[in-house]
């Protein structure tokens, strides 16, 4: 079906970028490794080269071996290299030593603390280790953590958040809306609020000492972001919430009863476990993994709710003109939550049972301008009343109180009674008893109004609605996704042009200074040859003039 080459299409991609994660998590172990050969090797040199210096010799070979291999080494890292006493020392980041002298630290490749699926860059000093991958920009490996931290991560948020919204969108109109069978409709997709994926959104920090943890719900995936977040715990109780990657302030927040979880851009955060200990932190990433869970639960397309549950017509034996515009049909103000199953089930069933009712209207007012109307339940019971203007568009706000197949409210007293409440549309001037009846829509009706808002999803604007822009369209959010990621290789393909002609003239300039051109050295050899030749020539002429002049005497 076409649901399940979507959800598989979603899968597909995220598996993509997932694979893209782990091969840069595989090349900077690989790097990290090439790094520290070279280091250790500059180290050696240094050693090397001191020794020979202090007895007097001319390590020259060495010195070009040092060199090459700190160019080498700036590949990877952008390394800083500052002379000292002779020696190369070799710094990362913003001045983390790598080589001092003989003396090497090495970069360790390691499970990121508040992220293990992202490794991270740390220099062990020995006594002590500092991580430096927000610090490391240079080189080969300064190029992949920003590529995955510009490009990849956003990409694989925004993904995310599309699916999000696919599916909480798609499931929630179906809960709307009745099926072929009769039946209110089932979810297309999975619950993107099940305990699998709510588990998922959470990331604990290795260095936590506390037992505490969180659970992420999303409440209104239109306001999700393409944002990680930051929780960090400042007492037992309480905690604060940034937004990354700019540290933005969501607030501050307390677990103490009868705190309830807030509502950050769109999911919730509830305290779950133990206890936590100042300092405690979580890295919540509320749509990274949202299209690698996304799947499709239904495969009959019968069970597709296309029809709205409610419909309107007028009864037989009416007077007057009154009409039911096509846009006026009921349509429900109440919505049904398909994440609180329970709830939803027993209002539908009430629906069923509490349906159909009438609206009848009586008499008119002294003055002709309204004239009054009664709401009447199933049993004829009155639910409600009030007035229209006869040949005007009138808009009736009406709620039915749900009960169960023996008329019992649903549910029992003391609990408040459920109602269902929906708006409908009457025109024309109706004669005194003249009747409405609004009844649930029955097995292969031509209704098909909710099959007209799943098929809006693709231009209705349901994507960041708490930006400025009041939200984006479903393809405007995933064309946005493709431009974007389009961008960065086109920013990356200019960049990498640039610095090549950067290379090319450094290189050019070291030549200049440093390097042997063959054409103007053999030229050289020619001139010098010919100087020789020349100067032989005078002294063989001198030498003749010296003899002659000594064998006259």
């Amino acid at each position: 079906s076409d649901a399940q080459a979507l959800s598989s299409r979603f899968n597909s991609m995220s598996s993509q970028l997932n694979s893209q994660n782990a091969n840069i998590n595989g090349n900077l172990t690989n790097m990290a490794e090439q790094v520290n050969k070279l280091a250790a090797t500059v180290a050696r040199l240094n050693q090397k080269i001191a020794e020979i210096s202090s007895s007097g010799g001319m390590p020259n070979e060495l010195l070009d071996a040092r060199n090459e291999t700190v160019r080498q080494l700036s590949t990877f890292t952008g390394a800083q290299v500052v002379e000292r006493e002779g020696n190369l020392d070799i710094y990362l980041g913003s001045g983390q030593p790598l080589v001092m002298g003989n003396t090497v630290n090495k970069l360790e490749v390691v499970p990121g603390k508040d992220d293990p699926g992202r490794l991270s860059l740390q220099l062990n000093r020995g006594s002590s280790t500092i991580d430096i991958t927000s610090i490391t920009t240079g080189g080969e490996i300064g190029g992949l953590l920003r590529y995955r931290s510009t490009v990849l991560d956003p990409a694989m948020n925004e993904l995310g958040r599309v699916a999000l919204v696919i599916a909480d969108q798609m499931n929630t109109i179906q809960a709307q809306g009745i099926d072929k069978n009769g039946d209110f409709g089932s979810t297309l997709f999975n619950s993107i609020n099940s305990a699998a994926q709510i588990s998922q959104r959470t990331v604990a920090n290795t260095g936590n000492l506390g037992s505490a943890n969180f659970e992420v719900s999303i409440e209104d995936s239109g306001q999700l972001t393409l944002n990680d977040y930051k929780v960090t715990f400042t007492s037992a109780n309480d905690y604060t919430v940034q937004r990354l990657p700019d540290n933005t302030s969501m607030g501050s927040f307390s677990t103490t009863p009868p705190a309830t979880p807030p509502l950050i851009e769109g999911f919730s955060l509830k305290a779950i476990g133990g206890t936590a200990v100042a300092g405690d932190s979580f890295r919540i990433t509320p749509t990274r993994n949202a299209a690698t869970n996304i799947k499709t639960e239904m495969t009959d397309s019968k069970r597709l709710a296309i029809a709205a549950p409610l419909g309107a017509a007028i009864a037989a034996g009416g007077s007057g003109t009154l009409t039911i515009p096509a846009s006026g049909q009921p349509t429900l103000t109440t919505q049904f939550d398909i994440y609180d199953a329970a709830t939803t089930t027993a209002m539908q069933n009430g629906l069923k049972n509490s349906t159909p009712t009438r609206v009848v209207f009586g008499d008119v007012s002294a003055d002709g301008t309204s004239r009054d109307y009664q709401f009447l339940d199933a049993n004829g019971g009155l639910i409600s009343d009030g007035t229209i203007k006869p040949g005007e568009n009138n808009k009736l706000s009406l709620s039915i109180s749900l009960m169960d197949a023996s008329g019992a409210p649903i549910p029992p007293p003391p609990a408040t009674q459920y109602s269902v409440s929906f708006d409908m549309t009457v025109a024309g001037s109706p004669g005194k008893g003249t009747a409405i009846n609004v009844s649930l829509s029955q097995p292969g009706t031509l209704d098909n109004r909710n099959g007209t808002a799943l098929a809006g999803l693709q231009t209705a604007q349901t994507v960041d609605t708490g930006s400025a822009s009041k939200g984006i369209s479903l393809a405007d959010a995933y064309g946005k996704l493709v431009e974007g990621v389009g961008s960065k290789a086109a920013q990356g393909k200019l960049d990498s042009a640039a610095t090549g002609a950067i290379l090319a003239n450094a290189k050019g300039a070291r030549d200049s200074l440093s390097g042997v051109d063959l054409d103007e050295e053999t030229g050289n050899l020619v001139k010098y040859q010919q100087y020789y030749t020349a100067s032989s020539q005078i002294i063989k002429a001198a030498q003749q003039i010296f003899s002659t002049l000594i064998n006259s005497l």
